[in-house]
């Protein structure tokens, strides 16, 4: 279960690596639909924001993430084409063990500093993350932290106030937590090898190992998930964050096929009688092909070859209905709308304008939009170049999606 790595930009200045910790069912949080970490927040999976901001980060070179078992399908789906840019591994029984994994994941790229963070702390911002690796010693760890502002009282064994415990001194910690790496994962081996399996966080094996652990300004937003209402307040957070601000995005698509021996061509989806058919390893469409890459550009997802390989004998003749409808399922699963599709299809023949009334039907069915969302238009390149000696047919796409938008820094 080992996702790709070498998309992951080189980190200046030594090496930081990251552990992401996302193994747990998340219980406590009572959600019906899965783990907490995959549930949706501002249009996003938690655990993709986690990723995001680990990986706009310019110190971070490798990311391991250790998720349960089961769950490979799960955080692909949740975390899209980030998947290739990450190391996925299956975590433990528990969280201890889970990093133990994922730092020994590590041990090839032999990392200077390792940040070892949980996925249900989604607002982890970029100041914190630069305060905890300037924290990490050459012999000491680092750990983002509040002071304690609650009175904190402890309960009798009677269910009733024992004692009011003072808060002086008392702070509650939080993630990413840093340290040296070969230090760290010797500890977590001690720990294993010893049969100590009780420890809460990274810094408190430091603390048993008698590593000191600087205390470094947490924040107050970097707030951990883990009940049902958590979820639901970040998602209100979020959503009325971003409420005044969409993020509009346009993302255009250019595709050209030539001409080979046939008896129709299929554009937009419908099949049109021509005296010869487009050459292609599926069935190319061209102006289908040229509208899966506009959707793909509104999300930063590559473009067809990306998702469907030529050389995979699989595409071979498949309808390219199901790029389309693969391309618009992954703008919706990062919380797109898709407002506007326009294609234009460049050809001396066959006609198009009879056939565009059913092309507008089969792709509003593929889009789930309106047809009045719809363009499709054909133009005659004059007889100029090879669409004018009519050796093929080329097609330009523009598609529209609407985001939830970001608050401006």
């Amino acid at each position: 279960m080992t996702g790709a790595t070498e998309n992951q930009a080189p980190d200046p200045g030594g090496k930081v690596a990251v552990v992401i910790v996302a193994a747990g069912r998340g219980a406590r949080a009572g959600q019906t639909d899965g783990p907490k970490q995959y549930q949706r927040i501002g249009g996003r999976a938690v655990i993709a924001r986690v990723i995001d901001i680990f990986l706009a980060h310019p110190l971070i070179g490798r990311i391991v993430v250790a998720i349960h078992a089961e769950d490979q399908e799960l955080f692909r789906q949740a975390v899209g084409t980030d998947a290739d840019r990450v190391t996925a591994i299956a975590g433990g029984a528990t969280r201890q063990d889970s990093v133990r994994l994922g730092l020994h994941a590590l041990r090839s790229y032999a990392p200077d500093k390792v940040l070892i963070h949980d996925a249900a702390r989604p607002f982890v911002d970029m100041d914190l993350i630069d305060r905890t690796i300037a924290a990490i010693g050459e012999g000491e760890g680092a750990l983002p932290a509040l002071p304690v502002a609650d009175t904190l009282k402890r309960e009798s064994a009677t269910g009733m106030v024992g004692e009011t415990v003072p808060r002086s001194g008392l702070h509650a910690a939080q993630t990413p937590q840093g340290f040296p790496f070969l230090a760290i994962m010797r500890m977590h081996e001690e720990a294993y090898n010893r049969g100590k399996t009780d420890f809460t966080d990274d810094a408190s094996i430091a603390e048993w190992m008698q590593m000191p652990v600087k205390l470094v300004p947490g924040s107050p937003d970097n707030v951990k998930l883990t009940w049902a209402r958590d979820i639901a307040m970040a998602h209100q957070r979020l959503s009325s964050e971003r409420a005044h601000f969409p993020d509009i995005r346009t993302g255009n698509g250019y595709d050209v096929h030539a001409f080979e021996p046939g008896n129709h061509v299929t554009l937009c989806g419908v099949a049109i009688p021509h005296d010869r058919k487009l050459s292609g390893h599926s069935d190319a469409d061209v102006g289908l092909h040229a509208l899966t890459d506009a959707l793909l550009a509104t999300c930063g997802a590559g473009d067809i070859g990306t998702h469907f390989p030529p050389s995979d004998p699989q595409w071979k003749g498949a309808a390219s209905r199901i790029f389309v409808e693969y391309a618009a399922r992954l703008v919706r699963e990062r919380g797109g709308r898709i407002a506007n599709a326009d294609i234009t299809l460049i050809c001396e023949a066959p006609r198009v304008g009879p056939h565009r009334e059913a092309m507008t039907a089969v792709l509003s069915q593929m889009l789930g939009i309106s047809a009045d969302r719809i363009s499709i238009k054909a133009t005659t390149n004059e007889k100029l170049g090879f669409v004018g000696r009519e050796e093929g047919i080329a097609a330009i796409a523009t598609a529209s999606v609407v985001f939830p938008g970001e608050v401006p820094e």
